[in-house]
């Protein structure tokens, strides 16, 4: 909670708007109506009016300062659909076909954050990955000088000898299956500047392995190291100070006294703060074992790489961890217009 604590305190200087397309979700109602009562910001439910309402009183929680949306009834459904038609003219979709795609809550979300209705979007309590994310990349898009999007869980585990005061990051664990060198260099970078704001501290991103420096020779070894060098050049160009190193076995990553025998006087090793894994299999499983096994909180998956903020979070995410990814995305929309000065170009220009 000390992390997720520094987080709400600074939203609450600086509202956002974020919307909720599972508006009948139960574990959304209850995020939606924390967040409110927080002073975070405005929520947006998406839905038929009558049965959120009804989810509602079923809980015991009150609306007052939550928006409602129904994208059936919007007055903003057909602008909408003409947009999605332009933005997916090369797909060959006609506004029958738009009109339909932006029925659906996740689309018309997308959308209202992609048009600057709303500060950033969280779902997938009740959804499939391929149904959020599919609007998500359609609509909201990459961020300007990004080639790929992923994604990244933040932990918080008890014992503060971990990471920054126990708060880490770890990606990819929810979108590339198995990266590239390009893409792995991407994801450090994105996740890199994601740890500078969320913990106001100086990223030191582990490239993992199960090699440490060349101990063990191997193609997927090779690839953590060759992003490495990668990471570091894209850093210097987009101006983020931040350290980067691999390959590292996670031990020597975060544990200072193995850190020294095996790779000593290193400014990551042993103090990492941001874990990049090499594919998606490895990192969706540390992530939900650091989650479980060690019982740390967990917030995500926080997109990375887009043009505005968005998260895709578990279908087994409580109402806390709903409440934690909203603050997170919201955190995120203060200073994304400063990280892409461009963001949102390709919906509001001609």
């Amino acid at each position: 909670m000390r992390f997720i604590g520094s987080v709400i305190e600074r939203l609450q200087r600086h509202p956002k708007r974020i919307v909720f397309p599972e508006g009948t979700e139960p574990r959304v109602l209850q995020a939606a109506r924390q967040f409110c009562s927080l002073q975070l910001g405005a929520p947006i439910l998406l839905g038929d009016r009558t049965r959120i309402k009804r989810a509602a009183e079923a809980l015991n929680l009150s609306l007052a300062g939550i928006r409602i949306i129904n994208p059936e009834e919007s007055e903003d459904l057909d602008r909408f659909a003409t947009v999605y038609e332009r933005l997916r003219r090369a797909k060959g979709v006609q506004k029958p076909e738009a009109l339909d795609a932006l029925r659906k809550p996740n689309y018309f979300a997308a959308m209202m954050v992609a048009i600057r209705q709303a500060d950033g979007l969280v779902s997938g309590a009740s959804e499939t990955s391929g149904s959020v994310l599919r609007p998500v990349f359609q609509i909201i898009r990459l961020a300007p000088g990004y080639s790929s999007a992923s994604s990244c869980m933040v932990l918080e585990v008890e014992d503060t000898r971990f990471g920054h005061q126990g708060a880490m990051l770890m990606a990819d664990c929810g979108v590339i299956p198995d990266p590239t060198v390009e893409q792995l260099a991407d994801i450090a970078v994105s996740s890199g500047f994601l740890a500078r704001q969320l913990l106001g501290i100086r990223p030191r991103v582990a490239m993992l392995s199960f090699s440490t420096k060349g101990s063990a020779s191997h193609p997927t070894a090779q690839k953590m190291e060759a992003a490495t060098v990668l990471a570091r050049q894209r850093a210097a160009r987009r101006a983020l100070a931040a350290d980067f190193e691999g390959e590292l076995q996670v031990d020597a990553a975060l544990v200072p006294e193995i850190a020294s025998r095996k790779l000593p006087e290193n400014p990551v090793a042993g103090h990492a703060n941001v874990l990049v894994f090499p594919d998606l299999n490895s990192g969706n499983i540390a992530s939900k074992l650091v989650q479980h096994v060690a019982r740390a909180n967990a917030y995500g998956q926080i997109l990375l790489g887009l043009d505005m903020p968005a998260a895709e979070i578990s279908r087994g995410a409580n109402s806390h961890d709903i409440l934690g990814v909203a603050a997170i995305v919201g955190l995120q929309a203060i200073e994304y217009r400063l990280l892409y000065p461009d963001a949102g170009a390709h919906v509001t220009g001609p």
